[in-house]
This record gives structure tokens, sequence and C-alpha cells, in this order.
């Protein structure tokens, strides 16, 4: 494991760490940086929750990512699914340059815009740009200031872009920005946890304190996807799980995620992944 030494991690630290297989609950103090979290290694389910809240549940494997706003007090837990060891790459994006990056996206509306808190997500751009810090990492006090530099810099402004919402006065006046991160989050685990059944608008709508018209809005324009197909993504997302890590059928898969027919199921995931069920098992 390794921690960032040197001149060349001025605008963000990195650090790799192994974490044990049991973390009660601990209390997570205040940040005054933007941290994200990659899963390196291992399996586990996380739970995290406002001080006093709820208990949110994410399952988390390699090559999944946390995203946590400057803020307040919060608390977490995780135990270990699978086999040792956990481990996780650790990076603090200095506020400078976040703030910078926020400015050249979003102009005199920046101070309005918001860095939302995401757990157990996937981001192929930001899972790259990691692997190009690791090998970073590992030459020591020979980093590229540079090259870590222009990945911070590329870094802030994808989250800048991808991952925030309006709030305050600014949401008020341009309604449909997006969703807040506990709020989009308490949606998606509504969802991961219902596979099975009918997809509800109503039921989202409810769950999220809005009409359906203004939460759908606002839900496609967090996402980039309709509540819908959001739903279907995660059910595609969980058959390639079940047909990579299970010997059950597809009929038992479809059954397992609401579908009667086995041509809809199978209609569906070639339609979402460009496969067959049976082709991506063969090729998982």
């Amino acid at each position: 494991m390794a921690t960032s030494v040197g001149r060349a991690w001025k605008d963000l630290q990195v650090e790799t760490i192994n974490l044990p297989a049991i973390q009660k609950g601990t209390i997570m103090s205040e940040t005054k940086e933007v941290q994200i979290v990659l899963i390196l290694a291992g399996e586990a389910q996380f739970e995290e929750r406002e001080i006093g809240g709820r208990w949110l549940t994410t399952r988390i494997a390699k090559g999944d990512f946390f995203l946590t706003a400057p803020g307040p007090l919060y608390e977490m837990r995780w135990k270990v699914t699978g086999p040792l060891p956990y481990q996780a790459m650790v990076v603090s994006l200095g506020l400078p340059v976040f703030e910078r990056a926020m400015k050249d996206v979003f102009g005199k509306d920046a101070e309005a815009v918001s860095l939302r808190d995401i757990s157990g997500f996937q981001d192929p751009f930001m899972e790259s740009l990691m692997e190009r810090l690791l090998v970073e990492l590992r030459l020591g006090h020979q980093a590229s200031p540079c090259f870590v530099q222009g990945a911070a810099q590329a870094l802030a402004v994808h989250l800048a872009r991808n991952y925030t919402f309006v709030s305050g006065q600014m949401q008020d006046q341009r309604k449909g920005w997006g969703l807040p991160g506990f709020t989009l989050r308490r949606i998606s685990d509504l969802m991961a946890s219902n596979l099975a059944d009918d997809f509800s608008l109503a039921r989202l709508a409810r769950e999220a304190e809005m009409s359906e018209f203004h939460f759908s809005r606002m839900f496609k324009r967090t996402t980039g996807r309709s509540p819908s197909q959001f739903f279907i993504s995660l059910k595609m997302e969980r058959a390639r799980a079940l047909l990579r890590q299970t010997r059950k059928s597809v009929i038992e898969i479809g059954l397992e995620l609401g579908y009667t027919s086995p041509s809809h199921f199978a209609q569906v995931f070639r339609r979402e992944t460009g496969s067959t069920p049976g082709a991506y098992r063969r090729q998982a």
C-alpha cells in the first residue's frame, strides 16, 4: 500500500489502503475536500447514514466508486462478503482546483451548484484516470507534477459536469436541474430492492415527495435516463451478475427479475447489452 509524497501531489492526495473485514459504526469527521474512493479488490456490504438517520445499504465490489462532497459528519460501517484482501484507493481533491473547475463549467452560477454524494457507482472515465494515477503513485518522488496536476484538473471538471446539482434559490429558479444526492440514493435503493416488481413511477415519486412529472424531469436531469430506463438498467446489471456468478438457468434469472416470458427477457437483455443471455454467459 502506498501514499502520495513529493511536489507532484499539490492538488490531490492519493493513498492505497488495506481495509478490515468488519468495520463497526464509525463517525466520519467533517471534510473540507472532495473525496473519491475506488474499490481495488474485494466485495462488501457497505452502510452509511446521516447522523441519527436511516442506514442506506450498498453492495460494493472491485471497480465501484464512492464520491463524498465537503460536508458535515456522517456514519458508516461495512462487512466483507467475499475473500480478502479488501483494498481501496482514496483520492482527496483539493478544494481550490475543484472550485476553479466549477467556475469553468458553471460561470457565475457556480456558487449555486453543489457536488452530490454517491455510493457504489461505476465510471469508466474515472477508473481509467485512477489507473494512471496509480502508476504515478508507484513512481514515488519521480511522479510527474505536470501529469498529476493535469489529472486533478480533468477529474475536477468531470465531477463538475457529471455529479452536481443546483441548490438553494437557483434550484427554485431553474427547476429540474437534478435530485439531491440522498434523494437519488434513496430512490436507487428502492428500485434495486424491488427488481422483480413492475415499474411504478407513482411509487418512486411518492418516495421523493414530488409530483410524477417533476420527479421524472429531475431524475433524468440527474442520471441522463428516465426512471423506467434506469430501472431496466438495474435489472440488466443484476442479470449480468447472475449469469457470471451463478449456474441459474436463463429462465430462472428472468423470473427472478420479474420477466415471466423468457423471450421478453432475452429481447430486453439483447437490446440493453448487445448480446443474448446465453452468449453473454459463454463469453463471461
